[in-house]
């Protein structure tokens, strides 16, 4: 061999081994042009877990779109106050050139000083100081509203008398009655376990701001309740879930709520921030079938995997238990062992269909960077008015009469399809974070309160729901209380 072929060689050697020690995203990264910005840094916005977002930039000021490496930045929080802040804090790396970082106070600070290191130079405007005092969820401190002017359309003292006699007895309710900011209740039905649900999300608003004094009922079952006609007298009902043919207030189902008042808690493990650091391959290295698994609890579902066995090279579809239709089993089973929900997105293609009612999990499914392929449904969650079909995701018949010819348009236009997926995303992350979700329950009873045409009261037989006691680290309000205005 050559003295000069050997050169060659070795020249090529090095410069593959100089390219794998250092990354090239990672070599041209700027601290001074990255970009921070989010709820998270604002004292104000309190939150079960804080959040904001890191985009990382290049010395030309261009944003990356993927991955430098899950460790590129360093986030330090701080109390110059204190010698120890008790603050869990995790950065989560959404592999398209942006952070997620999220962390979970379990105490009050009188200052924070958020600390975002790129090589131990500071990035953006780091640090960022929140001054204080800032509370952490446990703190009870609502800050004042003034808005409570009244329109005519709600009539508590009817609805304390007609709804329980009209749906009391067969369904399951919470009565409840916000008066000064405290939360009262009375429950009707045999199953009332779904009510820890309500109950912490009215006990955590209750700590964050001044809701106006109103008295409204739950519906604590997965189905609508109202069908009356808009011509006939229609009792105003909150539930979870909506539909073509009743006339319930709409709120974001309990699942999502629960996943944003315990994230980075124990109970969660799967919510909106979690998911975007966990979205599989990227797309080129994705499997290009359609992804299903779930419980037997409507017909489509056991048509779907009807549909997966006959076309195994289109969909994957299997149950995880039987409960609506046992007695198919044989025809439908095995059963298959549950898939962690991260690795849904190791497939292209995610299959939403109805189960009782909708599907829960829509919102997570939108949050990967799969696309979806949603069910045309008489069912509806609290935003799935905003959602468009072929922009945020493709639409599928009912029946599922169309599902391997839309995924076999998927499979020739894949440029378009990861364009829905990347839209459905952006949807997920605008719309149905935490702070969206606290706003929408504020916003809502705020305008319902407003509806109201007779004083709202704390009824017979209603219960004090009790605020958490917060004895390991207690907080002191220094807000400000004003008298609201009417």
């Amino acid at each position: 061999m050559s003295l000069r072929l050997v050169s060659w060689f070795l020249l090529l050697f090095f410069l593959n081994v100089f390219k794998h020690e250092v990354p090239a995203a990672e070599s041209v990264l700027s601290a001074s042009k990255t970009l921070v910005w989010g709820p998270g840094l604002e004292a104000n916005v309190v939150l079960p877990a804080r959040f904001f977002y890191i985009q990382a930039v290049d010395s030309s000021g261009k944003n990356l779109t993927t991955s430098p490496g899950e460790k590129t930045f360093e986030v330090k929080i701080v109390s110059p106050v204190e010698q120890f802040t008790r603050i869990w804090i995790q950065v989560l790396d959404r592999k398209d050139g942006s952070f997620l970082v999220r962390y979970r106070m379990y105490a009050t600070y009188t200052d924070l000083h958020i600390h975002i290191l790129l090589k131990n130079k500071h990035a953006a405007k780091s640090p960022f100081i929140l001054k204080g005092p800032v509370y952490h969820e446990g703190c009870h401190c609502p800050q004042p509203n003034r808005d409570l002017s009244l329109l005519t359309s709600v009539d508590p003292d009817r609805n304390a008398q007609e709804i329980p006699q009209r749906f009391g007895q067969r369904q399951s309710l919470c009565h409840y009655t916000i008066k000064d900011n405290k939360v009262y209740v009375k429950t009707f039905g045999e199953h009332v376990g779904f009510r820890i649900f309500m109950d912490a999300i009215l006990l955590s608003l209750t700590r964050k701001v001044r809701l106006p004094d109103f008295e409204f009922f739950v519906n604590l079952g997965d189905w609508p309740l109202e069908k009356r006609k808009p011509t006939e007298k229609i009792h105003p009902i909150f539930s979870w879930c909506g539909s073509n043919n009743t006339r319930d207030i709409i709120m974001p189902t309990y699942d999502l709520t629960e996943s944003v008042l315990e994230t980075m808690g124990s109970r969660v493990s799967l919510d909106m921030m979690s998911v975007q650091a966990n979205t599989g391959p990227p797309w080129p290295e994705k499997n290009a079938t359609a992804f299903w698994r779930g419980r037997d609890s409507r017909q489509e579902r056991l048509e779907l995997v009807k549909l997966s066995r006959a076309h195994p090279d289109f969909i994957d579809a299997a149950f995880t238990n039987f409960f609506f239709f046992k007695h198919d089993e044989s025809l439908y089973g095995p059963l298959v062992k549950h898939v962690s929900f991260f690795d849904f997105f190791k497939y292209k293609y995610q299959i939403n269909i109805d189960g009782t009612v909708a599907a829960y999990r829509l919102p997570y499914l939108l949050a990967g960077d799969s696309v979806v392929f949603k069910q045309d449904s008489g069912y509806y969650e609290h935003f799935y008015n905003e959602l468009q079909p072929w922009e945020h995701y493709i639409p599928i018949k009912a029946d599922l009469g169309d599902l391997l010819e839309k995924i076999q348009w998927a499979r020739d236009h894949d440029e378009e399809a990861k364009k829905i997926a990347l839209a459905g995303q952006q949807f997920a992350r605008s719309n149905l974070m935490g702070d969206s979700i606290f706003c929408y329950y504020y916003q809502l009873f705020k305008a319902y309160a407003k509806l109201q045409v007779t004083e709202p009261k704390v009824r017979k037989g209603m219960e004090l729901v009790e605020q958490p006691a917060d004895d390991l680290f207690p907080c002191h309000c220094h807000r400000t209380m004003v008298k609201d205005e009417l």
